[in-house]
């Protein structure tokens, strides 16, 4: 057994060990979804950072700038100040007035059936579309830690479901990441988030160290060995924007469309956050809204040391290793996977400093630690996706005719657990319809920020601070972002692999149309239900809210230690 693989099997026995052990702590809904409320602040900060810096963040964003230069550092800094919204308008206000999940929020002063039906729809669009770039991401990484796992698994997977064959790889990690959620709920995600953050954080310092030691720290000398690398195809220097979306190509709407492509990327990367499900989940973790704002701190405190470190992971690639050797092989190839930039880094640093079985062995740790990545994200996608169904949808419209107290604590749990496997499956297709080598970050950003931004946010900020908000602009917001992102981005150039010549919608990035237009759907239809009449309690619930929500009266505290 080479290195790689056992130190592969060394996480997933880790993880799975946290699994079993929360698995017995997570009998009682609370348990299940808000890890009984008794998170602190700074774990709950580790958790949510090991929540955030996703495949996206390390294998994607690496691998944009590897490829893209410059323009690939804007996804480090959109991610970044996003969670500046997360902090001063969403996280206290959230934890005060939810109990479980996001539709918990818009359902405290509005009809409950219609809100938290278009609430799940959202939430579950939001967590298949992130978690088929953590697929992928996946997928990526297992084809270099095994990489005859393909070849012996394809004839299993000669079959086409719905036009598409599933990728082996995809398909055997998606299997055993609904195990996590499925068996440990909230207790074990966090943990394993927890676990899988400090493992991050380690190997992205490892990495960075060592690309300056290669430059002798020397920071000079490392941005003018960037600057020498050129794009083929643009002719510019990695240190100048332009080679992602190149300006002065094409025009859209009488605007440059490199220009549209930036700024509606830009209103995705900065909304998106907090508009993520899995994200606004972990507020409900922790004991109070003091706590919430601290979570916040120490993930920004941590998720900005580790942005700043993707551009020695990035340009590192870019300048040691080169677009044309990052690859499943590790030579030259015809489809370079840009997924793949930090662990060829990792392994042409090892081989340069501790010779071939250091290159070997950097090369297993680092895959190994984005695979916890993706194993923690993954986790807590499918928890967001499945307390959606179950305690949104199931609990509170299917069986809204039943009392409460009967819908029991033990019912609720199995369909959260089924609706994760579903999840599961369908985003192990999506990965598969997407391709290995779609960069895990560009996907993210493309699509469920933009659901996110688009839908979610609107409903969440309106329910929060607009007093004439109702139910007919909820429902409107979440349905009418959520439709448009889905469409537009479907007819796009960004979800058809190879991309078409001529698309029905130009932009990569939607953005820029279908958050004006969640917005939008809001405000309007909020203004057609006042004169319908069809809403009054929105209204004289307001202030209850506002209360609520400022000052924490009436928050579910988190229960006595046992």
């Amino acid at each position: 057994m080479n290195v790689t693989l056992l130190l592969f099997l060394i996480v997933v026995g880790i993880t799975l060990g946290i699994t079993a052990w929360a698995a017995r702590r997570s009998g009682t809904t609370v348990q299940f979804w808000a890890a009984g409320r008794g998170i602190k602040g700074w774990q709950n900060g580790l958790a949510i950072a090991g929540d955030y810096m996703s495949a996206a963040s390390f294998l994607g964003i690496a691998g944009l700038i590897a490829f893209n230069g410059y323009d690939g550092f804007m996804y480090s800094v959109g991610w970044l100040v996003a969670y500046l919204t997360v902090l001063f308008l969403i996280a206290e206000p959230m934890r005060n007035t939810g109990k479980y999940t996001m539709a918990d929020v818009l359902a405290y002063r509005m009809s409950p059936v219609p809100v938290r039906s278009a609430a799940a729809v959202s939430t579950i669009a939001v967590s298949a579309s992130y978690m088929m770039a953590q697929m992928i991401g996946a997928g990526s990484l297992v084809k270099i830690l095994i990489p005859t796992l393909d070849t012996q698994l394809k004839p299993y997977f000669s079959w086409a479901f719905l036009g598409t064959k599933l990728d082996p790889s995809i398909a055997v990690v998606g299997a055993l990441m609904m195990v996590y959620v499925i068996a440990g709920g909230m207790v074990a995600t966090t943990w394993v988030q927890i676990v899988k953050a400090v493992l991050l954080m380690g190997g992205a310092i490892l990495l960075s160290f060592l690309v300056l030691l290669h430059f002798n720290f020397n920071l000079g000398s490392f941005f003018g060995k960037i600057a020498s690398v050129k794009d083929a195809k643009t002719g510019l220097n990695f240190m100048e924007p332009g080679i992602l979306y190149t300006y002065g190509k094409s025009s859209i709407w009488g605007i440059d469309k490199a220009l549209i492509e930036n700024i509606s990327l830009g209103m995705a990367l900065i909304l998106g956050t907090a508009g993520l499900p899995h994200i606004l989940m972990r507020f409900f973790t922790v004991s109070n809204g003091k706590a919430a704002r601290g979570s916040v701190v120490w993930a920004m405190g941590l998720i900005g040391s580790f942005y700043i470190m993707t551009t020695f992971l990035g340009f590192g690639a870019a300048t040691l290793i080169g677009k044309a050797h990052i690859c499943s092989t590790g030579t030259t190839c015809k489809a370079p996977n840009s997924n793949l930039a930090a662990p060829r880094l990792a392994e042409y640093l090892g081989n340069s400093f501790f010779g071939t079985g250091g290159g070997e062995f950097l090369l297993a740790f680092i895959a190994a630690v984005a695979f916890a990545t993706i194993l923690a994200v993954v986790a807590g996608l499918t928890l967001a996706a499945s307390s959606a169904f179950s305690h949104d949808f199931y609990v509170n419209v299917i069986r809204r005719g039943v009392a409460h107290a009967d819908v029991s604590e033990r019912e609720q749990v199995l369909v959260a657990r089924i609706t994760a496997g579903i999840v599961g499956l369908a985003s192990i297709w999506l990965a598969s319809r997407a391709g290995a080598t779609t960069n895990a970050a560009a996907l993210v950003a493309g699509l469920a920020f933009v659901i996110a931004s688009a839908a979610n946010l609107p409903a969440i900020l309106f329910t929060l601070f607009w007093k004439r908000f109702n139910k007919w602009g909820a429902v409107a917001g979440l349905l009418g972002g959520t439709i448009m992102s889905v469409w537009l981005y479907a007819i796009g150039p960004g979800f058809s692999l190879p991309a078409p010549a001529h698309p029905a919608f130009p932009l990569s990035n939607v953005g820029i149309v279908s958050i004006p237009f969640g917005f939008l759907c809001a405000i309007v239809f909020t203004y057609i239900g006042e004169l319908a009449k069809a809403d009054k309690l929105a209204e004289v619930k307001f202030h209850e809210i506002d209360v609520r929500a400022l000052t924490g009266i009436g928050a579910e505290p988190a229960p006595a230690p046992a």
